[in-house]
């Protein structure tokens, strides 16, 4: 395990490394807009299988996945409805994860039952991550199920000591709470989980 600062003298640095680890393969620790989190590639099962051993997560419960802009959606999903779009330009960057039609071909570790999990997140390391690496990665929150996330680099040492390849300590997360989850798989909105952006200002913000 490496640690490597991400304060505003060494930002770039650790976007460099962080980008390296991913593509080997590796998984990497960072600050997210509310605590850490664990990203690996997407495209790499034998990363995807490492972290679920890590996290000691159960099959049945993919992991949601981070882009860094709206464009890379055609890398995940099939299509987006209108109301997706809608509520993508309304709310990301942001903690609101739309719930799309997944491609054939994606991994089951990321997708469940033709279905897949996606969010630009809000200002964040993760959020630079995403656009510096270019490629969806995993998103899943930095600690074994069960336990409460951890919200600083310290946290993530007590949890997976040496299992993670790089720790990105960003200082302390925020906290707050979860990503809002909306399905749009059907073409309109469902929201499965209310988090960080109340379904009051989704209605609103949407004109319903």
């Amino acid at each position: 395990m490496h640690l490597v600062k991400a304060d505003k003298a060494h930002l770039a640095e650790a976007l460099s490394e962080a980008v390296a680890v991913l593509k080997k393969g590796g998984i990497i620790a960072c600050p997210t807009e509310s605590s850490y989190g664990l990203c690996a590639r997407y495209d790499d099962q034998k990363a995807l299988e490492r972290l679920f051993s890590l996290k000691g997560r159960l099959r049945e419960k993919p992991f949601p996945i981070i882009i860094g802009e709206t464009s890379k959606l055609s890398l995940l999903a099939t299509d987006a409805w209108p109301v997706a779009l809608k509520l993508a330009r309304e709310f990301w960057p942001g903690p609101l994860t739309l719930l799309l039609n997944a491609r054939a071909g994606l991994s089951e570790l990321i997708s469940k039952d033709g279905k897949v999990a996606v969010r630009v997140p809000g200002p964040s390391f993760a959020l630079e991550l995403a656009k510096s690496f270019a490629l969806p990665v995993t998103a899943t929150s930095a600690n074994p199920s069960g336990l409460a996330p951890a919200t600083g680099a310290r946290g993530v040492q007590d949890y997976f000591g040496d299992a993670v390849d790089l720790i990105v300590d960003g200082g302390i997360a925020p906290g707050g709470h979860p990503s809002t989850i909306v399905d749009v798989t059907g073409g309109d909105m469902k929201i499965l989980r209310e988090g960080a952006i109340a379904p009051e200002e989704i209605a609103r913000r949407l004109g319903l």
